[in-house]
């Protein structure tokens, strides 16, 4: 039987496929830190009080990489390449989603306008991260060898959608409601499609490292496409909505360390 449970269970017991999983993680998560802290240090003086939030989201990402590498390190395995077709932001920045590293690597300030776009693309990829990892949590919260990070990084993941919201909401109190909106939802229909892809890239890549036969692999990827179809009809309106938290101020303080990572 096909599950997230018994997938992700294979993926772990095998060292190659956990590598892998690992490794496109943490890669990920690090790009995640060097893009929030370019932007902390890039942030227009009219909006200098999102600085240190930035910089909050940017340390939580760079430690979510050092806890994927330390899982890495407690095997014994190394980090390996990212196969590009893998690799989910480079996709995003790709079809135009976000503000382009070119202009972050420039040491020019950003506009208002630009730190809408890094909230708006925050705020979807955020639900995506938040949805993985309370799928995680619920099947592997308990894992001894995976559970305590999974369990930590969820937490974080949380504190970041939130922390979208409650900003993007200011921002549409201020005005710039239709600006939110218009770009909410550019930035969602490409990233359910990024999504299907790299999801389908990542399952081909798992599927030759643990010899899955073919019809298993063809009934995993129509169970990708299935999931895009009805993202596209409709299910993507949910990464577009925005609600007041019920904790407010979630990136508020310095980030939390990892100890054990």
């Amino acid at each position: 039987m096909l599950s997230a449970r018994s997938l992700f269970q294979e993926i772990i017991d095998n060292d190659d496929s956990y590598q892998l999983f690992c490794s496109i993680a943490a890669s990920g998560e690090a790009q995640g830190g060097w893009e929030n802290a370019r932007i902390a240090a890039l942030v227009p003086e009219s909006m200098r009080d999102l600085a240190p939030k930035v910089t909050r989201h940017g340390a939580d990402e760079d430690k979510h990489g050092r806890i994927f590498n330390g899982l890495l390190k407690k095997r014994g395995l190394e980090p390996v390449a990212v196969p590009p077709g893998t690799d989910y932001t480079m996709l995003l920045e790709q079809r135009g989603i976000g503000l382009a590293h070119e202009k972050l690597r420039r040491d020019q300030p950003l506009t208002e306008e630009d730190v809408l776009v890094y909230l708006s693309h925050s705020r979807v990829t955020e639900q995506r991260a938040a949805d993985q990892m309370d799928m995680l949590v619920k099947y592997f919260g308990d894992h001894p060898e995976v559970g305590k990070a999974i369990r930590q990084i969820c937490g974080d993941e949380d504190n970041h959608l939130a922390y979208c919201h409650e900003e993007l909401l200011r921002l549409a109190y201020a005005g710039h409601g239709r600006a939110i909106q218009r770009t909410l939802r550019e930035c969602a229909l490409a990233e359910i499609a990024v999504y299907r892809d790299v999801s389908l890239a990542v399952m081909d890549h798992m599927g030759r490292i643990l010899r899955w036969p073919g019809a298993k692999r063809t009934a995993l990827a129509l169970g990708i496409r299935a999931m895009y179809a009805y993202e596209r009809a409709g299910g993507w309106r949910r990464m577009v909505q925005l609600r007041m938290p019920e904790r407010r101020d979630p990136l508020g303080g310095p980030a939390e360390p990892a100890p054990a990572y």
